[in-house]
């Protein structure tokens, strides 16, 4: 069995500083069954708190240092200092957040652990922002809802970090549920929980993706210039999840052509993600992987967010039988999420992975999870 993020995290601080914790809580990463890019543009997301953690464990100190498990040395960060582009403005932008609602330690030493894989779409970056911010508002005293919590480490992602994101990854990591994937609609903040006792497979494309600066800023940028075309004809419009498809034709004429296509993607992939919901909540599991192996023709197509190594996992996976697969995440780079039955389900990994060797020359990392819990807390040592 794998240790826990937790463990991983007591056992990090204990050897970095020679004491142990008082503090510990961890957030989950997340699968994005559908709904992709809809987050920033007021549409809807379905999302599930996976198994695969991160673990933030703390405790009082003079000053400000940071550990991790991915890092040989001690960080000493100064929160007032310029961000240093590197894993630990991560944590200084959700104590800057903190600090305004009064619910941040002084200073503390912290240990990172994660059994999340990085850079794979499958938000490891809400997760540590999400179970830092429970950390440290324990540790300071206080004790943030869920919807706090979500609020500071996105705040710290978007404010601070400068990660031009929706709010769906922290909105998961703070209130998910083991056997319930959320349809969260983000221009009303409304959560609707969407039983899934299933198992879903992650096939990982080895390619990591970075979410500041780059492609993500640059189709947020294209959205808010599509959002304001349209609203010279649709005066008032919110969002570009409240156009329909029947909408589309007046998109297309309206606006520029290099913009179109956004929209269209931010349109139908609204409309895809409700029909997802519906179709998962009657248990129709092949209508669910239609619909995902539309959302990623889509983001090929008209988002041109997918990569090769993503786009040969899901002609993959339909080939060898799985009820559907698409990319999970932002994009360029990143993870697929495999829909399969559960009868024949190791099998079709199994060709999924040979395939991808067959074409890349190397073997994908593949592993499986079920809808898990948010954030919570963690024991500490004794």
């Amino acid at each position: 069995m794998t240790v826990s993020s937790a463990r991983l995290a007591n056992s990090l601080f204990t050897s970095s500083f020679a004491t142990r914790p008082s503090i510990n809580a961890s957030a989950p990463g997340r699968v994005n069954l559908i709904g992709e890019h809809t987050d920033y543009n007021g549409g809807p997301v379905l999302p599930l708190a996976i198994e695969r953690r991160t673990a933030v464990a703390a405790r009082l100190a003079e000053q400000w240092s940071l550990a991790s498990d991915m890092e040989e040395t001690i960080s000493e960060v100064d929160i007032d200092a310029p961000l240093q582009r590197t894993w630990t403005d991560y944590i200084v932008g959700v104590v800057r957040e903190l600090r305004a609602l009064r619910a941040a330690p002084s200073a503390a030493e912290i240990a990172v652990a994660t059994t999340l894989p990085l850079g794979a779409g499958l938000s490891s970056s809400a997760a540590l922002t999400v179970a830092a911010a429970k950390a440290l508002s324990l540790l300071a005293g206080r004790r943030l809802t869920p919807a706090q919590l979500a609020e500071v480490a996105f705040r710290a992602e978007y404010h601070q970090v400068g990660v031009r994101c929706g709010r769906m990854d922290q909105t998961i990591a703070a209130h998910g549920e083991r056997g319930s994937a959320i349809l969260f609609e983000t221009a009303t903040g409304s959560l609707q929980r969407v039983p899934f006792r299933g198992r879903l497979w992650i096939v990982e494309t080895g390619l990591s993706h970075r979410l500041t600066g780059g492609s993500l800023n640059e189709r947020r940028r294209e959205c808010e210039e599509a959002l304001a075309f349209c609203r010279d004809w649709r005066l008032g419009l919110p969002n570009l999840a409240q156009l329909s498809v029947a909408d589309l034709p007046e998109v297309e004429r309206r606006l520029p052509p290099p913009l179109v296509p956004r929209v269209r993607h931010v349109v139908t992939e609204t409309a895809r993600t409700r029909a997802a919901a519906e179709a998962l909540a009657a248990g129709d599991l092949q209508g669910l992987g239609r619909l995902l192996v539309q959302g990623h023709e889509s983001l090929r197509v008209d988002y041109q967010s997918t990569i090769p190594e993503a786009d040969l996992i899901v002609e993959a996976a339909v080939k060898h039988g799985a009820y559907g697969a698409r990319l999970t995440g932002a994009g360029w780079g990143g993870a697929v999420v495999v829909l399969a039955p559960s009868a024949g389900d190791r099998r079709i990994v199994a060709e999924i992975g040979g395939d991808f060797a067959g074409r890349f020359g190397r073997t994908p990392e593949i592993w499986s999870t079920r809808a898990s819990a948010g954030v919570r807390r963690e024991p500490v040592p004794a």
